[in-house]
């Protein structure tokens, strides 16, 4: 079975580009790298020692920092280009990596993670906006899949290889070795592959305006909501969750890595067959977005099952399953909405999108933890889940409305030039 799975992933992982493959590597090595993240919030209570109203700011700067880098790759991804963005990305945020260990005071540890979120998240709307220059039309949403499955591997890996060496070394060693995979990974894409611009653009959708198109564009506006509550859903898997595994049921490291590592084996084995089914048969991918919000909404409802381990499981489960409904068709809906000369102010605001839910996300939860508990933040998420699945399944008829104008003003602009 397992074999089986393994043959089909990595047929699919054959039909693209070089530069794609090389992209999904890359992001693997530096995925893998990241292990301080999911243990970020451990690593401030053990070792910094602070109150979680700290830890939530720090996460707050964390998110603004993240905002603020998607923000300024949008602009520049549009102006000197996606490549020499991502270049300086993972650049500079190694380098932020090794400094971050030196700095321990709850200031000077604000100001750094709001450096290194700042410079990292460039990252991704740039390397979303390469997609377009890398992979051919019909292959690009299985290759966001794909980056994403990469993502997911590293996390597979990381919080397990972390926790090893948090357990039986050190954080520090950690801080290095996330600052030297990052350098690393620069290494390996710069090496592989080159600047390439695409030789033409098009205007997708003509029939909205240039100007403020994005604000213009109610259908995206909803999704971007739909995005922020599937936002704040999935980073408390690294923040309020990760705490709650030591608090409540007194994990190691290591046994907190595992129920990560058991979200990227399941994206591994399963998200690129899911995507390429979905695509096969045509089925509607807002819809998909739809059920994913409701299964990560779902999943929350387990954590109400207090003191067991395979209401952990189960939950993990759920939330992976949201995971690989929403992920990758939510990034495919806002490519196919983008106009091709503002892709970059696109991609920015909806990745920006992600980096709110991230302020909101630990902020929120920090607050209703320290004040009333674990058990009232499971439900404070699963109501919101709720909501966030009415929005995107509403979402679902406005797109279909949306196109029957739109055909409906096709066929008028042709009958009336006719007449005349």
């Amino acid at each position: 079975m397992i074999t089986k799975l393994l043959k089909n992933y990595l047929n699919n992982f054959t039909q693209f580009s070089v530069e794609v493959k090389v992209l999904a590597i890359t992001t693997f090595i530096n995925r893998l790298g990241a292990m301080v993240v999911p243990f970020l919030s451990k690593y401030m209570l053990e070792q910094l020692h602070f109150s979680y109203n700290q830890i939530g700011w720090v996460m707050v700067f964390f998110g603004t920092g993240s905002f603020i880098g998607t923000w300024i790759s949008g602009k520049l991804s549009d102006k000197i280009g996606f490549y020499k963005v991502m270049i300086f990305s993972l650049l500079g945020s190694g380098v932020v990596f090794i400094l971050l260990q030196f700095l321990t005071t709850f200031y000077s540890f604000c100001f750094g993670v709001l450096i290194l979120t700042t410079i990292s998240d460039m990252y991704r709307p740039a390397m979303l906006v390469s997609l377009d220059t890398y992979a051919g039309k019909k292959e690009r949403t299985k290759a966001l899949s794909l980056i994403r499955s990469s993502v997911n591997l590293g996390f597979m890996f990381g919080p397990l290889i972390g926790g090893i060496i948090i357990t039986f070394l050190d954080y520090t060693f950690l801080f290095y070795i996330d600052g030297l995979t990052c350098i690393l990974s620069i290494l390996l894409f710069a090496f592989f592959v080159k600047e390439k611009k695409l030789p033409y653009k098009l205007n997708t959708f003509k029939h909205l305006k240039e100007e403020n198109s994005i604000f213009q564009d109610k259908p995206f506006l909803i999704h971007l909501v739909v995005t922020l509550i599937t936002g704040i859903l999935f980073f408390q898997m690294f923040t309020t969750l990760s705490l709650y595994y030591k608090e409540v049921f007194n994990f190691s490291s290591i046994e907190s890595g595992l129920f990560l590592a058991l979200n990227g084996v399941l994206i591994l084995l399963f998200e690129l067959s899911i995507v390429s089914y979905v695509e096969s048969k045509n089925i509607n991918k807002l819809l998909m977005v739809s059920f994913g919000i409701l299964s990560m909404a779902i999943s929350y409802l387990f954590l109400l099952i207090e003191h067991s381990v395979l209401a952990l499981i189960v939950m993990m489960i759920f939330m992976t399953i949201g995971i690989m409904f929403t992920f990758p068709f939510a990034n495919s809906f806002v490519k196919k909405r983008s106009l091709k000369k503002q892709e970059g102010k696109f991609m920015a605001a909806f990745t920006m999108s992600y980096s709110v839910a991230h302020i909101l996300s630990t902020k929120t939860g920090m607050a209703i933890i320290a004040d009333y508990g674990y058990r009232a933040n499971w439900i404070f998420l699963t109501c919101l889940g709720f909501v966030g699945f009415l929005l995107a399944y509403r979402l679902v008829f406005v797109v279909s409305k949306e196109k029957e104008t739109i055909k409906k003003k096709i066929v008028d602009a042709i009958f009336v030039s006719n007449s005349k």
